[in-house]
């Protein structure tokens, strides 16, 4: 029997990554048409909330305490200029603990889970909330937000969480700034044209706001299909590589920065504790190594904190794959560097025009979301990976 030329394989491959990219814009548009009202209104409570000393605790299991991580950084460290530090913090490796010595009545306290709920989680959300604390629950069926699936596909389902809480961050800055400014909305102004100079009550914004997050969901969409004309081959071609060289013996190593070392954590976490059905892939995150990197840091310089671990973990048959929203971190570049000199594949999720690693060459496979705003960005890049560990499972069925 003669086999399916390499060819034919690569386009059915790229025609699998444009219908799964497609398909994430039809879930998210329904979700977020449903949805918006509530998000609005849900923001209003949380920047009142947050102006009365109240904090955003946050945690989840397995890759779902990636989501945890991703929005303490977020709401600690704002990706816009200028936006207050909010007092945010992941919980996740004791939140039951953590939960009943820390809570207060005027926290804000999420729940991470796949589509189906998480019992424990569930359980410290209804404790929270009967202690006073606004509780979001994703999913679940009680408390302050509970959010039914968008779907039942867990890393699409993920994928939705992501855009939601992103919009969480992005709109409480807007109610923070009406209720203390009441005017000049300062470098958000371009998230939300129609707040204007006037001053407005926050009921009077709500509506408004609601339209603007659909405007947001909309931006992915369009990116989305931008990526399934531009580089769905060029995923296609990393899976292919990917696969080989795990069937080699390889392993993943992955890194990235802030909102994108989470992004790692996940995908690497995604490998090797999967969905039911899927069989783990050898994966880690540099990421995901607080000592080594403090210690890097702190002896040495953050611009080496992945290549030093990666002089120490990689092998010629492994693959690195960074993510960037920038394409320009230097301890990503300097990473990338010593991976191609040790003959490691490599691939790179980036944003904006791809940085210094498209200009370099650093990447094997460069996948560029052409965007300059970071939590879109991000929330393509986090597509982009699910669909490849998506396709690296059929690839070994």
């Amino acid at each position: 029997m003669n086999p399916v030329p390499m060819r034919s394989q690569t386009r059915q491959l790229t025609t699998h990554v444009e219908e799964r990219l497609l398909k994430r814009n039809r879930i998210s548009a329904d979700f977020f048409a449903r949805e918006a009202g509530r998000l609005a209104l849900a923001c209003r409570e949380m920047s009142e909330r947050f102006l009365k000393g109240g904090r955003l605790l946050a945690f989840g299991r397995g890759p779902y305490s990636t989501d945890a991580q991703h929005v303490s950084v977020e709401f600690v460290h704002p990706v816009i200029v200028g936006k207050r530090a909010l007092p945010a913090l992941d919980l996740s490796a004791a939140f039951t603990a953590w939960i009943e010595a820390l809570l207060r009545p005027e926290d804000i306290v999420m729940g991470f889970g796949p589509p189906p709920g998480d019992p424990e989680v569930q359980a410290t959300l209804d404790r929270a909330h009967s202690r006073g604390a606004m509780t979001f629950a994703l999913p679940g069926a009680a408390g302050s937000y509970p959010v039914a699936p968008a779907t039942d596909h867990p890393f699409i389902h993920q994928e939705v969480i992501e855009m939601l809480y992103h919009t969480l961050w992005e709109t409480v800055h807007v109610f923070f700034e009406h209720r203390e400014l009441g005017h000049d909305v300062g470098d958000s102004a371009f998230l939300y044209p129609f707040l204007g100079q006037q001053k407005q009550s926050t009921d009077e914004i709500v509506e408004q706001v609601a339209e603007s997050i659909q405007m947001k969901v909309a931006d992915d969409a369009r990116l989305r299909e931008q990526a399934a004309r531009d580089a769905a081959g060029q995923i296609a071609t990393a899976v292919d590589a990917i696969r080989e060289r795990v069937a080699a013996g390889g392993k993943l190593i992955m890194f990235g920065n802030g909102g994108s070392a989470t992004d790692a954590n996940d995908f690497a976490l995604d490998c090797v504790l999967p969905p039911d059905g899927y069989r783990p892939v050898p994966a880690v995150s540099l990421s995901l190594e607080p000592a080594n990197i403090t210690a890097i840091a702190n002896d040495v310089g953050t611009d080496v904190i992945f290549l030093r671990q990666l002089i120490a973990q990689a092998r010629p048959e492994d693959v690195a794959v960074a993510i960037s929203t920038s394409g320009g971190s230097r301890n990503v570049v300097a990473a990338l560097e010593e991976a191609r000199k040790r003959g490691l594949a490599t691939v790179a999720l980036l944003g904006c025009d791809g940085g210094e690693i498209l200009r370099r060459g650093l990447a094997g496979f460069p996948l560029v979301v052409r965007s300059d705003y970071i939590p879109r960005i991000q929330e393509v890049q986090a597509s982009i990976y699910h669909i490849i560990r998506e396709e690296l499972e059929i690839a070994r069925a």
